[in-house]
């Protein structure tokens, strides 16, 4: 029995270690920096540091000093700034606009496996990123749990022109209850979770009261709103742009037939043109 009880204990152990490099949703500095040069694009990681809460916040950053509008985006959850790669490769997104990927707080290299669960709080944070590097024209972009993270962005600084959700879970009506989460909360197997996901599950914990803090909120904002969000979602319910019809005045939804959860990062072929769209708008409008 006793012999047993050791297999099982190395399997677990073995199974956390695996799980705790492999699932973990990020890149190194020198991982992204070494992709980009391979595609002869500069590219620059910088860290935004917030004393208060002794936190370090990684932003990664393609610019150009021709372009004058900025894109910033911020990933869901689990997951990290390295989601946004392909759109910060994209040759027309590169022609037209600056653009900023961010590590939210417990994801990548921003103090990851310290969750800051509050979507106020971190949307303060990332507005003062904006204004410590002194970016107008912005349009800020999220998806999944880094939608209305990006639209409370939008409520609190003035520099942001336009907001884009990406299957953001913004109805705290319609907050999915994932089962598996539970065992991030479990003391008996949590620490069998890998910490990205455990991230995840402490957001996914109060979700729906954040979202529900900042939800009169919503009608104050003039600029334009894009919600994408595919009809077959089987993680954030489709039913969430019935809230953003209800709640944002300036909004138009794009539902896209066929498609999961997965829109952000497997199809940006769908969002590119839209983003390309805003930022003519902006440029027109200057």
């Amino acid at each position: 029995m006793k012999k047993y009880g050791y297999l099982l204990l190395l399997g677990l152990t073995y199974l956390c270690n695996t799980s705790c490099t492999v699932l973990q949703w990020r890149k190194t500095d020198e991982a992204i920096q070494q992709k980009f040069k391979t595609e002869n694009i500069n590219s620059e990681i910088t860290y935004y540091k917030v004393d208060s809460l002794n936190l370090d916040i990684r932003i990664h950053e393609v610019k150009s000093q021709d372009n004058t509008v900025n894109l910033i985006f911020f990933h869901g959850s689990p997951s990290s700034l390295s989601a946004w790669e392909n759109y910060m490769l994209d040759s027309k997104l590169l022609a037209s606009a600056n653009m900023y990927a961010i590590d939210r707080p417990g994801y990548g290299y921003s103090n990851f496996g310290k969750q800051l669960t509050s979507i106020s709080t971190q949307a303060q944070i990332m507005s003062a990123v904006i204004n410590e590097k002194a970016l107008d024209n912005v349009i800020v972009i999220g998806s999944s749990y880094g939608g209305p993270l990006a639209a409370r962005i939008a409520y609190l600084n003035k520099n942001v022109k336009a907001l884009v959700m990406v299957s953001p879970a913004i109805d705290p009506e319609n907050e999915k209850d994932i089962w598996a989460s539970r065992f991030t909360q479990w003391k008996l197997t949590r620490w069998l979770v890998p910490t990205a996901y455990r991230v995840a599950g402490d957001e996914k914990t109060v979700h729906a009261k954040e979202l529900e803090i900042i939800a009169k909120d919503w009608k104050k904002l003039q600029i334009p709103v894009l919600h994408f969000h595919g009809d077959i979602d089987d993680i954030v319910p489709f039913e969430n742009i019935n809230f953003s019809k209800a709640n944002f005045n300036n909004i138009k939804v794009i539902s896209v037939e066929g498609k999961g959860h997965e829109i952000a990062w497997k199809n940006p072929e769908i969002i590119v043109p839209y983003l390309v769209n805003l930022i003519e708008d902006i440029q027109t409008k200057k």
